[in-house]
């Protein structure tokens, strides 16, 4: 019997290769670039997926898991209380890219996008002719959402673009990279689930399982990164290789949004870092099982936590690297570096990562650190910011118009000051429909020191929980029942704003 390759199966599906790339990816590699106008600076946001600044020694984790992050910090803002917009990468990314909440762009479920109308208003657009735009979606659940925006962008790289192993068919379909994903790869030939078609989904899993299995896994004791689900493997020396390179050779001024899947799960350690915490005397607190949660046992969730640690502290050993080159390029010299995560993980109350009806702090505290270009000093900001933050600064920042219709405020040292009595959101809703009010969610609001949540359509009755966070950082004592005067008027204006954004569904 002859043997059966990826070749010949993207055959049998119909799918001819062109080139994998853009016309625009495929050339500048392969030219010597004209400098633009060299006065603008360049803007590259390093976006590192279910990150959890809880996590993150730079912000006092007691593990060093990002000691390198730490030396980045000695010449940027850091931010100490900055908030995603959801709890997994759909929400989280659209609301970094557009400036809007997710009960506002409408990004809230696995099948959604950006609304129609709010397309044109997003970062790469924003940014103009006058910059070289760039993206890089590595996180496939990223790629719904930037590719939305692929006439705004000069150059995509697809998501194996430094990888070891791709049996995405989305990337021959250059121009239609959104349908081609949804339609091919998240429903034709899924892997996690039964794929609609019955025998060209279990050839492409043969065939990808076969060829996975051949790859060498040097220096990965737990096996090589991959997509948890979807068939891609990579490395992270190959990763930040390519990323190392690439920089450099992009035309003045750029604009390039790089979203990696590290550290997402599954969490796969270098030998370097791989067991470093085992037995290193730290534990965390326990805490009790949320009725909402999964019911994992404290074992279970102490030893993926370490796991997950390990992980941060691989991916920041080549993020050291990667700054240590660019240092040495010049890139700091010219450029915002910013560097954020669109979602956190959690390891307590019986949840492991992320996907939750639970919008604690580990879920949603995300680390936000900006270096402006030639910053020697550093600089910390406590009051609290969101990832709608990220664009109308950007925007003020290059000299560029801030779209109409972003709800985002200038960040405190990059033009805004600091706002302690702010309200941010953060809106988890991936069981509703998106075109509709917000029946079946959970919604955060920080305001001060205080986070208010608030659980509708999971129980007969609507519910709340109010914390203290500069007194009980780790969200242990709920408030709402003692504190009623203060839990009125946070749940009033929390109730009040939810009411504005279902207001358009309300039929």
């Amino acid at each position: 019997m002859s043997k059966i390759s990826r070749r010949s199966f993207l055959k049998l599906v119909g799918a001819a290769a062109p080139a994998v790339l853009f016309p625009a990816v495929t050339s500048w590699a392969e030219k010597n670039l004209n400098q633009g106008d060299s006065s603008k600076p360049n803007v590259i946001i390093l976006l590192l997926d279910a990150m959890s600044a809880t996590n993150l020694s730079v912000y006092g984790y007691p593990r060093p898991t990002t000691t390198n992050l730490e030396r980045f910090a000695d010449h940027a803002t850091v931010y100490h209380s900055h908030y995603s917009g959801g709890n997994y990468t759909i929400p989280g990314t659209a609301s970094l890219l557009t400036g809007t909440y997710p009960w506002t762009s409408r990004a809230l479920n696995y099948s959604a996008g950006v609304k129609a109308d709010l397309i044109g208003d997003n970062i790469f657009g924003a940014f103009g002719e006058d910059y070289h735009r760039l993206a890089f979606p590595q996180s496939m659940m990223a790629n719904f959402v930037v590719s939305q925006f692929q006439d705004d962008i000069n150059t995509f790289l697809p998501a194996d673009a430094f990888g070891k192993l791709n049996f995405l068919l989305n990337d021959y379909f250059p121009k239609d990279r959104n349908m081609a994903l949804r339609a091919l790869d998240d429903f034709m030939f899924q892997m996690q689930a039964k794929p609609a078609s019955l025998v060209l989904g279990p050839l492409q899993w043969s065939l990808y399982y076969r060829d996975s299995a051949r790859l060498a896994t040097k220096g990965y004791p737990m096996g090589l990164p991959h997509n948890s689900t979807y068939p891609i493997y990579f490395n992270l020396e190959d990763l930040f290789g390519g990323i190392t390179s690439l920089i450099p050779a992009l035309p003045q001024p750029f604009f390039t949004y790089l979203h990696l899947y590290p550290p997402h799960a599954p969490y796969r350690a270098s030998e370097r870092f791989d067991s470093k915490f085992v037995g290193d005397g730290w534990w965390p607190n326990a805490k009790p099982v949320h009725r909402f949660s999964d019911g994992f046992s404290e074992t279970k969730l102490t030893s993926t936590r370490r796991r997950y640690d390990e992980y941060i502290a691989s991916l920041d050993w080549e993020i050291g690297k990667l700054f240590d080159a660019w240092e040495a390029e010049g890139v700091f010299e010219n450029s915002y570096v910013i560097v954020t995560s669109d979602h956190g993980e959690m390891f307590e109350r019986g949840e492991a990562r992320h996907t939750t009806a639970l919008l604690y702090d580990p879920v949603v505290h995300i680390p936000l650190l900006i270096s402006a270009p030639g910053q020697k000093i550093r600089h910390d900001v406590h009051a609290p910011t969101n990832a709608v933050d990220v664009l109308p600064t950007l925007m003020q920042l290059t000299g560029n118009s801030i779209p109409t219709q972003t709800e985002g405020k200038l960040l405190p040292g990059l033009g805004g000051v600091e706002d302690f009595e702010r309200s941010t959101f953060t809106v988890e809703a991936k069981r509703n429909p998106a075109y509709a009010p917000l029946t079946k969610a959970t919604v955060a609001m920080r305001k001060g020191t205080y986070k208010l949540i608030y659980y509708t359509g999971y129980e007969a009755q609507d519910s709340f929980e109010l914390y203290d966070l500069a007194e009980d950082g780790e969200e242990l004592r709920d408030l709402y029942p003692e504190a009623p005067e203060i839990a009125k008027k946070l749940r009033e204006e929390l109730l009040e704003t939810l009411l504005a954004a279902d207001t358009p569904y309300i039929k």
